[in-house]
């Protein structure tokens, strides 16, 4: 089964929740011996945002109106990522725009199979756990390369507009969704599963989705 699962990796809840996803998937695949081809596509969850380096916790305090929320919700996700086998730290995150983290991800995903992923995880770790800056070239050309993607052609790639185009038809691909939770997930093109949920109950969407496409009698594509 294919399954495209729209993301971004500068929101916490769809690292949770892809991680949680991929786990689940591969779980399936042992239960059943159907493999899950995952992609991973992007949704900006905050498309206009500045690359500015701006501590995370101060412009959250600032867009939900108070440090006490902010830290409620600090609260919420690390305990989330937690049980998931997930470290965060919010004191060190700052912020990005994510536009060119995904232009780098459209073009691993073509180069070759599972560096999409590697590279995703890299950055979700880099940028909620050890503070780096993923809208910066420099910090998004080495994570690639720490993944086995050639540094130079990332470098190059990072100093035009490659994928630009590809990563806003992803977007607004996902508008036209009407995505409001991330991870977003569409399965064979037809099944669709929103939001953060338990690995268990993963699998067993994916069992019952599987059942069903199989009653429906999947293509050979």
């Amino acid at each position: 089964m294919k399954a495209t699962i729209f993301v971004d990796v500068v929101d916490p809840w769809a690292y949770i929740g892809a991680t949680r996803f991929e786990r689940a998937a591969a779980m399936f695949s042992i239960l059943t011996g159907e493999p899950v081809e995952l992609t991973l596509r992007a949704f900006q969850i905050e498309p206009d945002a500045p690359s500015d380096g701006r501590r995370l916790m101060d412009a959250a305090t600032d867009e939900l109106g108070g440090l006490d929320k902010a830290e409620l919700l600090n609260v919420q996700v690390t305990a989330a990522a937690r049980i998931t086998g997930i470290d965060l730290n919010f004191d060190e995150a700052v912020r990005a725009n994510s536009f060119d983290a995904w232009r780098l991800l459209t073009w691993a995903d073509e180069v070759g199979p599972g560096l999409q992923r590697d590279l995703a995880h890299q950055l979700w770790r880099a940028h909620f756990l050890e503070g780096a800056d993923i809208g910066d070239p420099f910090t998004l050309a080495t994570r690639a390369a720490l993944v086995g993607l050639e540094l130079e052609t990332a470098e190059g790639l990072l100093a035009s507009t490659e994928y630009a185009d590809e990563v806003r038809t992803q977007v607004a691909t996902g508008v036209a969704l009407g995505i409001t939770q991330l991870p977003y997930a569409v399965i064979e093109q037809q099944w669709t599963l929103a939001g953060v949920h338990s690995q268990n109950d993963y699998v067993q969407a994916l069992t019952q989705i599987h059942q069903d496409w199989k009653a429906a009698g999947p293509t050979s594509e």
